[in-house]
């Protein structure tokens, strides 16, 4: 069984304000960031790690939060420097950082870029002054555009734009305003994704007035088209990118690929030279992260011959290719004979297609997803 390719998630774990969305491991600042001291945790927890990436160097990095870009360009570098000498890069390494429209400036941007960055993704939602607003932002559509025009300044031509529909009482029309203000801004990528009330947030104890089913259905279906007319491929159930313009990091997630996680709440998936995967997860309070009397890591398990399947399909059936059959045997160890049954049931059912090689959702199944991944 060979080894699936290697990414890095680093997590930051600070914002300015929590979104009422959002059900993230994020903490609203109160004092001024540890930036230096994380910093040293994070290279100390990826050095206890270093064992897990078996020879293998990176390919993609991904700076998640929380709000990275709060983080000084400084310390963007540093991270990058040590983790370059710590684990190799492989040639042509994408590396993300997610940044907030009101936490930006041209010096930082720069400062990004010249440290090795080279892709941003920037949480828009809207361009809807109202919206954002209600979504509790902190920045307003003006600093939105401004931030896209300060990364292009800056050197970025791989620049993601993350939006949310089916918003507190957004109409089809004003979703698709927002799309096409992304579409005109040039964006190579866009994760346009359904707003959901998640637990443990504002908005699940006091729930906003969402648009009903058949305005999400005319959303979803009119968004679709919008991208797909000015060359925007729905490669992922909420991705959709130019040509070349794929989430490398991304795309290693979903098609089973190992990552090592580093910071506050961060996860890893990591496949031994025998064939065993293991999840592990970090402590998720920055204050115990950064105790050093104190383990980065809070639990971990090895996932069992039954449940490598599920576990494999939740990812892949994510991708409107799907995935091989030749590709689950690599990442699982298991014989493609696992899956026969189930699958056969639901292309029955309408909700799969299979080629020689590949299966893959249809149309209907995309849109019923959970019950496609229940049947496993």
């Amino acid at each position: 069984m060979p080894l699936p390719p290697l990414s890095l998630y680093i997590h930051i774990p600070w914002c300015i304000k929590k979104c009422p969305y959002c059900d993230f491991n994020s903490h609203a600042v109160k004092q001024p960031i540890p930036e230096t001291d994380y910093v040293k945790a994070l290279l100390h927890d990826l050095d206890q790690q270093r064992g897990s990436a078996q020879g293998r160097k990176l390919q993609s990095i991904f700076f998640g939060g929380g709000t990275p870009s709060l983080f000084s360009a400084r310390a963007i570098a540093t991270l990058l420097k040590k983790i370059e000498q710590t684990t190799g890069f492989t040639e042509g390494i994408e590396i993300t950082l997610e940044a907030n429209p009101g936490t930006t400036e041209q010096e930082k941007f720069n400062g990004y870029f010249n440290a090795g960055v080279n892709r941003l993704s920037i949480g828009v939602q809207s361009f809807n002054n109202h919206h954002l607003q209600q979504l509790g932002r902190i920045h307003n559509s003006g600093e939105t555009i401004s931030a896209i025009a300060t990364a292009k300044q800056a050197g970025f031509e791989n620049v993601n734009l993350d939006l949310m529909h089916g918003l507190p009482a957004q109409s089809p029309a004003d979703a698709l305003l927002d799309l096409q203000q992304a579409i005109d801004l040039q964006a190579q990528h866009i994760s346009w994704y359904q707003l959901t009330i998640e637990n443990n947030t504002q908005f699940y104890n006091t729930p906003p007035p969402l648009p009903d089913d058949d305005a999400l259905a005319d959303i979803q279906d009119q968004g679709e088209q919008l991208l797909a007319a000015n060359g925007l491929v729905n490669y992922e159930v909420s991705a959709f990118s130019r040509a070349g313009r794929q989430s490398r990091h991304n795309l290693n997630y979903w098609q089973f690929g190992d990552y090592i996680g580093i910071g506050a709440g961060a996860h890893s998936k990591i496949t031994s030279s025998q064939g065993v995967i293991t999840r592990h997860w970090k402590t998720r309070q920055p204050r115990d992260y950064l105790n050093n009397e104190k383990p980065y890591t809070s639990g971990s398990r090895i996932l069992s011959r039954e449940e490598l399947p599920l576990e494999f399909v939740i990812n892949a059936l994510r991708l409107n290719q799907g995935f091989s059959k030749q590709l689950f045997t690599e990442r699982t160890g298991l014989e493609y004979v696992q899956l026969q049954k189930t699958v056969s049931e639901l292309i029955e059912q309408g909700l799969l297609t299979e080629s020689r090689q590949h299966i893959m959702t249809s149309k209907t199944g995309r849109r019923f997803l959970n019950d496609v991944l229940a049947a496993f």
